[in-house]
Formats: C-alpha cells, structure tokens, sequence
C-alpha cells in the first residue's frame, strides 16, 4: 500500500524531511509499495483536510513530518521540531497518551531541541531502527545550516552562492505545486549540484535569481530600522516567498525582524531574529511564544504568523503590536 507523506511546504527542511523519511521508511519499515508527497502550509483556518489521509484501513500510511502534530487516527508516523507543533492542548495530550501508553512510541517522535526536523528524522532511524544514515550527512548537515540559519554570514545568506542555497531559493519560491513533490525523490539520491542540473529545476534559476534581486531592492526600498527592529511591509506586492535574510543583510545591527507579505493564500506576519547578533542568547526574546499569541508558532528564534489574504488590517496590528513589543525588550537596546 502507498505511504503518504506530508511535509512542510515551501520548506527547505520540510522537503529534505520527507525525503529522509521515505527512505528511512523504504529501507527499515519496508511495508509501502510506494509513496506520494503533499504539501502542507500554515494558514488561518483549519491545516489538515481529513479526507486527504490514505485508508489505513487497507494498510496505507499516512506521514506527517516538520509540521504541527494532527490527532487523527489515520496518521501513523508524525516527527516535528518546532516549539509550537500542537493546536491545542487536546492534541499535545493525545500525542502524551501515546507515548505513556506505549501506542505510538516508535511512530510519532517530537524534540524541540533539534535544529532540523531532518536530523531528527536521521537520528530517531539510526538509534531506534538501524537506518544507515552516512550517505545522508550533506544533506542533514544542510538542513541544519538552512533551518538553524547556521550560515557564516548575511551575504553568504543572501547572495546564495552554495548550491544548496539556490535549491532551498527553488523549494520556497515554487509556483508550481508538483515541483517539490519531483524534487524530493532526488534529494537523498543525488548531490544538490546533480539535482540543480535537472531541466524542470534548471529551467527556473534564472528568473528566480532575478526575483530574488529584485526583491532585494523592493525590501531595501521600505525597510526600516528602529529600536533595534527592522520593519517592512510588501503587502501590495505579493510574493510566494522571499529570503528572510534580506533585512539582516541591509541593517546588520538590527536585533529582530517583522515584515509583512502577501502571497495567493495568505496575508504572512514573519518575526526572526538576526542569526548574527551579538546580544547574547540569553537576553533574546522568545519569538515563538510571541506568535502563539496570534495564533502562530516556530522556533524560539524564528516564527509567524498566518492571517487570510482578506485581512491585511488584522496583519498589519498584529505586527505593529510585536514590532512595538521587540523594540521594548532589553535585547533590542
């Protein structure tokens, strides 16, 4: 029967996630004769569409990796990252039953002290399964470089100059919902230069890298730095995605970040901080806990916020509100 796997979206690890567990599930669980990708976003309303989960009835498999947790019975392996990976407090105590009970201790896993879904993934095969993961370890290694923004520098960030940076600039980027389901295959099979080189990926680098640019240009043309906190918004420009290390690379002393965007599905509330500050971690505000608020989520470093594309005003308060929030923290100075 097929195993269905879910991932992250328009997401560097979330594509590198689903790749890592398919092969993980092919070679030690051994129990699908094939498997189908879908993406999953954040968005205001409801995330998961029931109907969408195979009939595990009949032996299929349903997977949900770097994306919050669904308490559906028809899931059957779930592996998140994030802080915020439960809705509800309903669905953090289902998934605690689980694994209290012992129903669901070696199918569902959640560690929000890995940097990437896809280490976890990798770790989590090798310790409980015996998964050979050394034919991985670019790939891992990257996914914590993209997910942590473990990157040497803002320009090494955003001038993408690493293959891997131009495939993560694909994955976000995309336009095309069958584009990363193609992709994800190749991802534990070939090296990123090998994957870059593909025709149906090939074909799209260069108006993506003009994109980029000129995203750029439009984000250096309405960013603003104040109190510590770069805030812009491009809402009337929509966009499926943009590298969010762009205001870092602008204003280097800035601490955090709140832009706003658009894209065809959504009105996005995106809060980070500068990966390069030197405010000690300490001192850093929890942007997780912040968006939860909103009901957002992601990490302590890095989070946001969905808001329907109808209700830009809600958007705009919410990220006025935190903007003003950061900039009264210690860390932003």
């Amino acid at each position: 029967m097929d195993c269905r796997i879910f991932y992250h979206d328009k997401c560097f690890d979330g594509a590198c996630s689903a790749a890592v567990f398919a092969r993980f599930h092919r070679e030690c669980v051994k129990t699908a004769s094939g498997y189908s990708y879908h993406g999953l976003v954040h968005r205001a309303g409801a995330l998961f569409d029931e109907g969408a989960f195979g009939d595990t009835s009949r032996g299929g498999e349903n997977a949900i990796v770097d994306f919050k947790y669904s308490a559906s019975p028809k899931v059957t392996w779930w592996f998140d990252h994030h802080q915020s990976a439960f809705l509800t407090a309903a669905d953090e105590a289902d998934f605690r039953r689980g694994q209290a009970d012992g129903s669901t201790a070696m199918r569902k896993f959640f560690d929000p002290n890995y940097v990437s879904c896809t280490s976890l993934i990798a770790d989590v095969g090798a310790a409980k399964f015996g998964f050979d993961v050394k034919p991985l370890a670019e790939l891992v290694k990257w996914a914590d470089i993209v997910d942590g923004a473990r990157y040497e520098s803002a320009k090494a960030a955003v001038e993408m100059a690493a293959p891997a940076m131009k495939l993560t600039m694909v994955i976000e980027s995309a336009a095309d919902h069958g584009l990363v389901p193609r992709l994800i295959p190749l991802l534990t099979e070939m090296s990123f230069e090998d994957v870059l080189e593909q025709p149906f990926v090939a074909e799209l680098l260069g108006p993506l890298m003009e994109r980029h640019w000129a995203a750029l240009e439009l984000i250096r043309a309405r960013a603003a730095l104040d109190g510590g906190v770069i805030t812009f918004d491009i809402t009337d420009q929509p966009t499926e995605g943009y590298n969010k290390f762009i205001p870092y690379y602008l204003f280097p002393d800035g601490v955090y970040n709140v832009g706003l965007s658009k894209s065809s599905f959504r009105t996005k509330v995106a809060v980070g901080t500068n990966p390069w500050t030197k405010v000690p971690a300490a001192k850093l505000v929890n942007l997780a806990q912040i968006c939860e608020r909103y009901g957002g989520g992601g990490h302590a470093r890095v989070g946001a916020i969905s808001f329907p594309p109808d209700r830009e005003d809600e958007a705009r308060k919410a990220a006025a509100e935190i903007a003003a929030e950061l900039r009264g923290s210690e860390s932003a100075g």
